[in-house]
């Protein structure tokens, strides 16, 4: 998924940084949508690395959209369409082998039986290292996503699905920033180290990955243009790992004297997590279209509910070889540490690791409940002026409770979300609009499963962090519609954020905003020639971003990162793919990712640099059923 999002004008995609649950986490407009990820229109928020093999599209919406989703949904969100039993009989898939022991396989079926019953599988097999590392990061995973359909082509449908796919890697947390907490020196970027470098520990890292998805969807016509629906969907997530942060904090690679590098090590920094969560939706729709006199309908309305319940613990990790297992553990030297201090330079993957790790699971367990109505309709006042509304009403009630003591903490809520906009079809191919759209981010909307912070002492009586986003555009169809053509204008203000005041007082006080352009072009220049571009510019900035409080919950009034960028938000990006089919059975393309710096924190002292990646393609058609493609990536290295 995040391969497929990097081609995406206005996301940038995290990484895991400062501990946070390592799965997709994608930044749409600068704000984190990681817990605004959909399966076929039902929410699917834990931290995991989701995989293409049983996905069909990738739609992103843009802006705020809770009306659309429900809460979260700043930026906007991501919804993947799945691969599901349909007619016709079809066999297709991929054998793939590349550097890096890169091997994949894929397999997609489909057998229609007559009758209106079809069949469908879709399986995956997967492995590769890290490019550019000869001892570090490993990645496994193998999936399969069967499903069948009754009824289809007659009113009354059935499908149910079945997604499960599982991963066994050794994951890579990165470099440190060459700017250690308490130090002057340094530069702010990430520190200057060969490229490839490694300082996980394989003897003791792993992340280890399981989702199960179980769908059933009913349809039902009740007429020629109204369509009754019901969706359940029950899911299972798992995401354990320990994985090296290469730890910073006391700057070890850093003379405080010179600001020169040295090489007395870095702390091994163990991050660890297991998570169990299990989810039922519920989605009950009615959508289709109808007249009232000379105006046009089309709409959906609907009801859903939602139950999630997120176990969480970690793993208690010890050495009786060492009593420095901490950040000091480098004043030991790089061989008194028993492996917990490697060198700044040269770490060694392989270090034995002599401790034990004991498995604490279901320290906490977060329980959330949704229940949510909406409306939406699409009215056509004529053929040139159409009017979009939505409204959705949400009551969100989550609880954590910390299972050895018995103690539970709530947070109980309900709010609504809105979105209307315009739009003017001066010619058929054309159209101008303007839209407003608001949404909510309640306390703990993932469970505690992903970036946002379960529900705790300091958050339990908030509100709904509340944004809302403006947008002008115009979208184009040219060449006898083969090219899409579309600008926007936006500004998305994120209100009431969460901040703290005092060691134990948290508020809704903060504030933040995007402004942004948008443009892109989409389609077929020529029969041959194809082309994909977009480029984004975003103007970020913490309007408020209350007082600075240290770790030890010391807070003055006067915060620096007041009117710097927000985290993770390039100013520019740009994408770019085009092919040109060069021969009848040859096709060739090429493209270019662009990216600004951005910064790793709030006050704008730590930065990864801006960069421009390279990619190519061709591919041959031997006959009507075998392709060739060579894929080259990151040319310039």
């Amino acid at each position: 998924l995040s391969d497929a999002l990097r081609n995406v004008p206005g996301i940038t995609l995290g990484a895991g940084e400062g501990g946070n649950p390592n799965g997709d986490r994608p930044f749409i407009r600068g704000y984190s949508s990681e817990s605004s990820i959909y399966v076929d229109g039902i929410r699917n928020s834990t931290s995991q690395n989701r995989e293409m093999f049983a996905v069909e599209q990738v739609e992103v919406t843009k802006g705020s959209s809770s009306s659309l989703g429900g809460a979260g949904s700043v930026g906007g969100s991501i919804n993947m369409i799945s691969k599901v039993a349909k007619k016709g009989d079809f066999l297709e898939g991929s054998v793939a082998g590349g550097t890096d022991n890169y091997q994949r396989i894929t397999l997609d079926g489909n057998k229609d039986f007559g009758n209106g019953i079809a069949a469908r599988v879709a399986v995956m097999g997967h492995q590769n290292e890290k490019a550019g590392q000869s001892d570090g990061a490993e990645y496994k995973r193998a999936g399969i996503a069967p499903s069948i359909s009754f009824g289809l082509d007659t009113p009354t449908r059935a499908t149910l699905s079945y997604y499960y796919l599982k991963t066994d890697d050794t994951p890579d947390a990165g470099v440190p920033y060459n700017n250690p907490n308490n130090y002057a020196a340094g530069s702010g970027k990430p520190i200057d180290v060969k490229q490839g470098i490694y300082y996980g520990w394989k003897d003791r890292d792993f992340q280890k990955q399981e989702n199960q998805i179980g769908t059933i969807k009913l349809e039902h016509d009740l007429t020629d243009d109204i369509t009754l629906s019901n969706t359940a969907v029950y899911s299972k997530s798992k995401n354990n790992y320990i994985w090296t942060q290469p730890d910073d904090s006391v700057g070890n690679f850093i003379d405080p004297t010179t600001g020169a590098l040295t090489d007395t090590g870095i702390w091994r920094r163990a991050n660890t997590r297991i998570t169990d969560t299990n989810t039922f939706t519920d989605q009950l729709a009615l959508a289709g279209k109808f007249n009232t006199g000379a105006l046009k309908h089309r709409f959906n309305v609907g009801a859903e509910y939602t139950k999630a319940e997120s176990d969480k613990g970690s793993y208690a990790i010890t050495d009786p070889n060492t009593s420095n297992i901490d950040k000091t553990a480098c004043s030991l030297g790089l061989a008194g540490s028993n492996g917990w201090c490697t060198s700044t330079f040269n770490p060694n993957s392989n270090d034995p690791f002599l401790g034990s790790i004991t498995a604490n699971k279901a320290v906490t367990t977060t329980r959330a409940k949704t229940t949510s109505v909406y409306m939406l309709d699409n009215i056509e006042i004529n053929p040139q002026w159409l009017l979009d509304l939505g409204v959705r009403w949400d009551k969100f009630d989550t609880e954590l409770k910390t299972n050895a003591t018995g103690i539970t903490l709530e947070n109980n809520t309900d709010f609504f979300s809105y979105q209307t906009g315009l739009t003017f079809k001066p010619v058929e191919n054309g159209s101008i609009y303007a839209s407003f759209a608001t949404s909510a981010n309640p306390v703990g909307i993932d469970a505690g499963d992903g970036s946002e912070a379960a529900v705790n002492a300091n958050n339990q009586d908030l509100d709904p962090e509340k944004a809302r986003t403006f947008e002008i555009g115009t979208k184009w169809d040219l060449f006898n519609n083969r090219l899409n053509l579309t600008a926007a204008v936006f500004r998305t203000e994120k209100q009431n954020t969460r901040i703290q005041l005092d060691p134990t007082t948290y508020t809704n006080g903060g504030e933040s905003k995007v402004d942004g352009i948008e443009l892109s072009a989409n389609g077929n220049i020529t029969e041959k020639w194809a082309i994909a571009a977009g480029y984004t510019y975003l103007d970020s900035e913490q309007t408020d971003p209350g007082p600075a409080c240290t770790r030890a919950g010391v807070c003055t009034p006067e915060n620096s990162a007041k009117g710097k960028q927000l985290p993770n938000v390039p100013k520019n990006s740009a994408t770019l793919w085009t092919t040109y089919q060069v021969l009848p059975q040859l096709n060739l393309g090429v493209g270019a990712i662009a990216m600004d710096k951005v910064y790793g924190n709030v006050t704008n002292t730590k930065f990864v640099p801006g960069y421009v990646r390279y990619d190519a393609m061709a591919r041959y058609n031997v006959n009507k059923n075998v392709d060739l493609q060579l894929n080259v990536n990151n040319l310039s290295d």
